[in-house]
């Protein structure tokens, strides 16, 4: 077993054995349900009326669908507001594109080898890749133990002790 599965895998199933956490995931699932509907439409729109590229629909769409993702994910399933945006999106964005690459794979061998439609495949490409995404963003992302944005008494503290 590799040192990031053992690391990971005591934190997903505590995360689990709480409410809390299950409630979580349910958010993640409904954030996820409303980016793959966006990425879908996207992709559709792109390869069937504008007569794009499958793989450049498929970067397209998840520009699109990370945005919708990121602020839904932020404020509502793992409502962390108490950690800076300008760390957790470079690492969202890191995690979704760790699952963009799996989810192009994917696509790529469902279409050319399995003989799938390009929508469908991209369907099963999307939902191949969403648990990789969850466990990203659970604890890394979006995890309590990130940097926190500093309150205002911690920086009157910091400026009385700079100033001592």
């Amino acid at each position: 077993m590799s040192k990031l599965v053992r690391r990971w895998a005591p934190k997903v199933s505590r995360a689990l054995q709480r409410r809390a956490g299950w409630l979580e995931l349910a958010r993640f699932a409904i954030v996820g349900a409303s980016g793959y509907a966006i990425n879908l439409a996207v992709f559709s729109s792109l390869v069937e009326i504008a007569g794009s590229h499958y793989v450049l629909a498929a970067t397209s769409a998840f520009c699109v669908a990370v945005t919708n993702n990121f602020l839904l994910n932020r404020y509502w399933t793992f409502r962390a507001t108490h950690v800076a945006p300008a760390l957790q999106a470079p690492r969202f964005v890191a995690v979704s594109l760790c699952a963009l690459g799996l989810s192009l794979a994917a696509l790529h061998l469902l279409v050319a080898f399995a003989g799938l439609h390009q929508i469908a495949a991209q369907a099963v490409a999307i939902a191949f890749a969403t648990p990789i995404s969850f466990v990203g963003n659970k604890l890394w992302s979006f995890s309590s133990g990130s940097a926190r944005i500093p309150d205002a008494e911690s920086l009157a503290e910091g400026a009385r002790a700079g100033n001592s």
